[in-house]
């Protein structure tokens, strides 16, 4: 726990000190120890002190090796991360992840391919770690392909492919994706999705469907979610919409019983009139099923 704090208040010198302790009364058998260590150095950019402790170390584990080959990474040092990596014993799927990430955040898209191929006994979050660095390095294409690859795929997956749209400015494809996402998974959008599929439907003046989604984030919880209600404004700036505003950001006004009951005799008559609105219920004629 000292070690911990040390490295994250950058107290390297305090941390030297506890070091020093570690040694002479033996905790460096200890793996736990010597990698809290390696963290702690890394943390403060002082690689070659966390190499000489993990040089040190008698035993050493999967997670010992999995922290200085993150020190590494995280100092730019990817030459010494893959040379490392390829020594290492034991691999997990936390270190073939973080090895992939390295690559990655070095927008090395090439080499991250490669070595995901390679990769045993791949997880969700492995397919959705190269997901998001095609969308994050600007290869929507490739997003798209490793995409229509998975066999499994989470919310992380969904947002990652509509997400990358969006990153890349394909404004038309985050829509067809937020539609085929309803159509076509059991997967429920949340607060990213619908962030993401409010920008667009500004962007290209698809206020029916923002409407929608403006009903389905109150419903499902996102009504106070500052990032979604920032979407919404966009939207009900662009519908001009003062009863819709009211609806959505007012509900403490102090004529807001008046106003429900006048919203409420007009659905009435409405209804009794043929016409029956329900946004709730997404049909066959919803914006989200319209065929371009």
């Amino acid at each position: 726990m000292v070690l911990k704090s040390c490295g994250k208040l950058m107290a390297l010198v305090e941390g030297e000190e506890v070091h020093a302790i570690v040694v002479k009364f033996g905790f460096m058998k200890n793996t736990f120890v010597g990698s809290t260590l390696i963290d702690m150095y890394s943390s403060g950019a002082r690689v070659k002190c966390a190499y000489r402790v993990f040089n040190e170390m008698v035993l050493r584990n999967v997670f010992t090796w999995t922290s200085m080959i993150n020190g590494y990474i995280a100092n730019g040092d990817l030459a010494s991360a893959r040379m490392l990596f390829d020594l290492a014993p034991e691999r997990d799927v936390v270190l073939w992840n973080r090895m992939i990430t390295g690559y990655i955040e070095c927008r090395d898209m090439e080499e991250a391919r490669k070595l995901f191929d390679v990769m045993p006994n791949k997880d969700l979050m492995s397919w959705n770690t190269l997901l998001n660095g095609y969308a994050n390095n600007g290869d929507v294409e490739g997003c798209e392909n490793l995409f229509e690859e998975m066999q499994e795929r989470n919310i992380f997956s969904w947002n990652g492919l509509i997400g990358g749209y969006a990153h890349n400015g394909c404004v038309t494809e985050v829509i067809n994706a937020f539609k085929r996402m309803l159509n076509e998974s059991d997967v429920k959008p949340n607060d990213a999705t619908l962030v993401n599929v409010l920008s667009a439907c500004t962007r290209l003046g698809a206020l029916d469907l923002g409407k929608w989604v403006h009903v389905y984030a109150e419903s499902n919880g996102y009504k106070h979610n500052v990032y979604v209600a920032n979407g919404l404004i966009d939207i009900l700036i662009e519908v001009d919409d003062e009863v819709a505003e009211f609806y959505c950001f007012d509900e403490r006004h102090f004529k807001s019983k008046e106003i429900y009951g006048a919203l409420r005799s007009l659905m009435k008559a409405l209804r009794s009139s043929g016409y029956v609105l329900d946004f709730m219920e997404v049909g066959q004629e919803s914006p989200l099923f319209l065929v371009d």
